[in-house]
């Protein structure tokens, strides 16, 4: 064999040892990285799947809560038809007999009829409270219709109803802007003309908070830059303390206030100072 062929013979088996020493390095390497790159592709799989189904879903509760709101106010719609628009007209706009109902939002809807003060029984100064003539998904139905025609404030969130504010600022906000009108006790006062401001004993949370954010009757508005959110909770807290707790004057006199209590000491006190006086002067006549 010349020199020449034993050099090229000698390469030739120098390449295949180093490409068997490479495939040998490498097959350790491919074997440790393959059950990671399973996992790997397990998870990709599973994170995009999840994600579809999740997507899925939440198209379908969106679509399911449209529908369920269209419903209640095609129902809303029919209710008020057949006992509200003889007052407020077909559209809202109002009559002669009833107010519009263009922005008063599903707040005041919600107070009006679910204290049982619409529908009006008869005209008078002031529409009082008598037992309420809808159901509560029927009141909740009126709501959503009339807010669907023109917004207006909604019904308030239930964090603020929870009655669990500050009850020592919420009492002197409520003598600030709701005393001279309800007293201070909240046991409610005459107006003028026959009007008056109602007892807010035995309210509900939700519909005091509507009174002060809507202004039914003679009340003013309190809308949030008024009175923010928390304003109106502590107050509520403060009405909700009172309500709960005895007074601890001993007997209230129906919380009225000075007036009840002096026309009390006038009439028993003036009288048995009279009657006394008559009894001594007959005796000694």
């Amino acid at each position: 064999m010349s020199l020449a062929t034993a050099r090229k013979t000698d390469a030739r088996r120098f390449r295949i040892k180093s490409a068997n020493a490479a495939r040998r390095t490498r097959s350790p390497r491919a074997a440790r990285r393959s059950p990671l790159a399973t996992v790997a592709l397990i998870a990709i799989g599973l994170l995009f799947t999840g994600g579809a189904y999740a997507a899925f879903n939440a198209s379908s509760s969106d679509s399911g809560a449209v529908a369920a709101s269209q419903e209640s106010v095609e129902r809303g719609e029919k209710l008020f038809a057949a006992n509200c628009a003889t007052c407020h007209g077909l559209a809202l706009q109002g009559t002669e007999a009833g107010p519009t109902l263009i922005g008063v939002g599903a707040a005041a809807v919600d107070f009006q009829v679910g204290t049982g003060r619409m529908p009006l029984q008869n005209q008078s100064p002031q529409a009082p409270v008598k037992p309420v003539q809808f159901t509560d998904s029927d009141v909740d139905a009126l709501a959503a219709y009339v807010s669907s025609i023109s917004p207006g404030p909604s019904v308030p969130d239930s964090e603020y109803l929870d009655a669990a504010g500050d009850a020592t600022r919420g009492a002197e906000l409520f003598r600030i802007n709701c005393a001279m009108c309800h007293n201070v006790a909240g046991a409610g006062g005459a107006l003028t003309e026959g009007k008056y401001a109602p007892a807010l004993t035995g309210v509900t949370e939700k519909h005091i908070y509507e009174a002060m954010l809507t202004g039914p009757q003679n009340m003013p508005v309190f809308n949030d830059a008024n009175l923010t959110p928390e304003d109106k909770r502590d107050i509520i807290t403060s009405l909700k303390y009172l309500e709960n707790n005895p007074s601890p004057g001993g007997f209230e006199l129906g919380s009225l206030g000075p007036v009840a209590e002096g026309l009390f000491a006038w009439i028993f006190g003036l009288g048995a100072i009279i009657a006394l006086a008559v009894w001594l002067t007959a005796r000694a006549n």
